[in-house]
This record gives C-alpha cells, structure tokens and sequence, in this order.
C-alpha cells in the first residue's frame, strides 16, 4: 500500500499491454497497489463512455483517470494531498483538477515531461485556475456529481468538455502542482479530432472562444484549419510526419522533475504548443 492516507480509485483506458506495463503500472507507488482502486477500461468506442462506466464502478469518491502511457513518480500522490488540502481552505468546491492546462488568455500552466515537446512548465507551489485542462490525467470528485458526455464522439476533446461541464456548474478547474510524464507519440492530427473540436464548438458556443492545450476552439475553427494546412504543407515538402517515438524507460523524462526550484505565482507561456498533448 502507498504510504499515503489519501483514498483514491485510478481509471485507465487500456489499448496496449505493453504500454501499460513499461508506463503507468511502473509508477513506484502501483506495485502494491489495492486490487479494487484501480479501474482499466477496455473495448468502448469513446472515453466519455468508459470513465462514465468507471464513476459508476469507482467505490472511492476522489477519481484520477490518466492514460496508459502516464508515468507518475513517488511523489505525485502526496503533491496531490497537499493540493487537495490548499483547495480545502481556498475552494472547497472545486471541479477538475489536473496537471497541465490553458487559460483563455493563451496562457499553457503546470508542469509535465511529455514526449517530443520535453519539459512543459516547469515547478509552481499552489493549485492554478485554468480554463481546461489536457486529458494525460484528470482528477474528479463522484460527489460532484459532473459526469462526461456520453455523446461525445471518440477520444478527444473530453477534459475540455468536462471542464466545460464544471464551468456551467459554477466550478473552478485548476492545474496542480504535481510532476509526471506523458510519455506520449505525437504524429499528424488523430482521427476523430476534427469531429469532436466541432462537437464542442457546438455544444458549448455560449463559451466560445474556448482554448485548449493543442488548438482554440472557436465558431469556424480557424486554428484547427491551420493545423491541416501546416501538416498539408510538410507532407509536401515531404516531412516525415512518423509519430515521435516513446522514451525506453519513462523515469528518464521523470529525472526533469528534480531540476528545477519551485516558483509561485503564474508560469509563463509555453511556446511552440502547435504540436501540444493531444485533446
């Protein structure tokens, strides 16, 4: 058991074995982790329907859904306990908490080793309001009552919906400050990527401009459209657009975690997020 008092179901939406494995199962504090706190969803044709399975599942109130491929060292449950009791004091009805996200003033906040873009953000000590936060790990409360929209189509776009959803409630959503690394495999824009920016264009105009970690959504998505027409331009000036393969071992992208001094207050800007997480 983790030597943390903290009481927590993790929801994992499992494609790969090996992923899994070399990833998220190796995070230090999972090798005795409870049986029945750790959720791995399989075979559903969207994550909103798999982590609205999951809330239903989960007998914990306090849910962290992360991808396979998130690495969370030895330190990320007890930074998320001391988020926790920050949010405690200062907003005890918060919405989603998460580790990377944007404002809408195109301010990118947290901190995160992710894969191809190396460290984003860097170290801040106090929970920091955003507007959405990026899908690699996003942490609810069952008693919140938000659920995901089961009509969102595929895999993308689900942690703006959410904070979306918060929003609507009156909730605050907050990037924390707790490492870990998204050891991810960037390529070309994803199938279903497209359908679901419009999908939440639509669903949530009354909030439009709406910026995400990767890509503004707005009425006619013209940012989305220069995201084609860069991709368009590479291919033809024949670009390898591969995926940017996974690290080997992810504690290597881990190792950025203890290479910076804390610093409060905002972060600036990431630059150069056009390749960002994908939503």
């Amino acid at each position: 058991m983790p030597t943390t008092s903290l009481d927590v179901t993790f929801v994992v939406p499992l494609g790969s074995p090996k992923v899994y494995e070399t990833n998220f199962a190796a995070s230090p504090f999972m090798a005795d982790w409870p049986a029945d706190r750790l959720i791995l969803q399989e075979g559903y044709r969207s994550a909103s329907l798999a982590y609205n399975d999951a809330l239903d599942k989960a007998e914990t109130d306090l849910v962290v859904f992360c991808h396979q491929d998130v690495y969370f060292p030895e330190s990320w449950l007890g930074d998320l306990q001391r988020s926790l009791d920050m949010l405690a004091i200062s907003d005890p009805n918060w919405g989603v908490l998460g580790g990377f996200g944007a404002t809408n003033r195109r301010e990118w906040l947290g901190y995160v080793y992710s894969t191809g873009l190396g460290v984003m953000g860097g170290p801040f000590e106090r929970p920091i309001e955003i507007e959405t936060l990026d899908e690699y790990v996003l942490i609810l409360r069952k008693s919140s009552g938000l659920r995901f929209d089961p009509n969102l189509p595929h895999f993308h776009f689900y942690g703006t919906d959410i904070c979306m959803a918060a929003r609507e409630q009156g909730k605050r959503c907050y990037a924390i400050p707790a490492f870990a690394v998204h050891n991810t495999s960037f390529g070309a824009v994803a199938p279903g990527f497209d359908e679901g920016c419009r999908y939440i264009a639509k669903r949530w105009k009354k909030f439009l401009p709406i910026q995400t970690t990767c890509v503004r959504v707005t009425r006619w998505n013209g940012d989305l459209m220069r995201r084609h027409a860069r991709e368009l331009c590479l291919r033809l000036l024949g670009r390898d657009m591969t995926p940017q393969p996974r690290l080997a071992d992810p504690r290597g992208g881990a190792a950025f975690a203890t290479r910076s001094q804390p610093r409060t207050g905002s972060l600036p800007p990431v630059p150069k997020l056009s390749q960002g997480p994908a939503a």
